[in-house]
């Protein structure tokens, strides 16, 4: 999975585009559906492991994905670009995923549409590979987390996302460059007190390489 910092690249024509030129070329000539393919086919596989590692249960990741994907297609009409189409994709994902856990019903209830083929291509080519990771002594510390500190590791670490982006998929309140910049170092701050916390937490436990696995070297 590409880390955050790389623009994701895609062939077509036998050359590699840069996913979010093509994105905004497709959106000005009015190509929704494909649009929706790219974003689901390039970054899907990324964010369904992002909801795996929030909801700790696969078929609830899949649930918040197949949503996700169609909060995506129904709002392409309205996306007006004020961040990439990856940062508001992780953005879907995480409100998917906090609807399912208020109410629990809405489980494998996402609506059929032009996008839900190629979601489902995307689940079943990635979970596979999911379920088989591995967990280390300070992916088992993490887990025990609140879900908004595992949120801000994950995008930060294991993503490698800017504190930019982190701030604008975990906050609902930036609504102008002050607003970004204010939250962007509150979470940085935050950032800094839980890895301080997993260290202490990795040291207590016995855990050998814990400065490794805290920081995603």
């Amino acid at each position: 999975m590409a880390r955050g910092g790389t623009p994701r690249q895609y062939m077509l024509g036998g050359m590699e585009i840069e996913v979010e030129v093509e994105v905004e070329r497709l959106r000005d000539e009015g190509k929704l559906k494909e649009v929706a393919t790219l974003v689901v086919t390039s970054y899907g596989p990324e964010v369904l492991g992002f909801l795996v590692a929030m909801a700790r249960d696969h078929a609830d990741a899949g649930d918040a994905f197949s949503q996700a994907c169609e909060d995506l297609w129904r709002g392409l009409p309205r996306f007006r670009g004020d961040a990439s189409v990856k940062t508001w994709f992780y953005t879907l994902a995480r409100h998917a995923l906090s609807r399912l856990k208020r109410s629990p019903e809405l489980r494998r209830r996402a609506a059929v549409s032009a996008i839900s083929q190629c979601a489902d291509r995307v689940r079943s080519r990635t979970e596979p590979y999911l379920r088989s990771e591995v967990s280390s002594g300070v992916a088992a510390i993490r887990a025990q987390l609140d879900d908004d500190d595992r949120v801000l590791l994950t995008l930060r670490i294991d993503r490698g996302m800017s504190w930019n982006e982190v701030a604008q998929i975990m906050s609902d309140e930036i609504g102008s460059p002050h607003d970004l910049a204010r939250v962007a170092a509150r979470l940085r701050q935050r950032f800094q007190t839980v890895k301080g916390l997993i260290r202490a937490r990795a040291r207590a436990m016995g855990i050998v390489d814990a400065d490794r696995d805290v920081d995603g070297r």
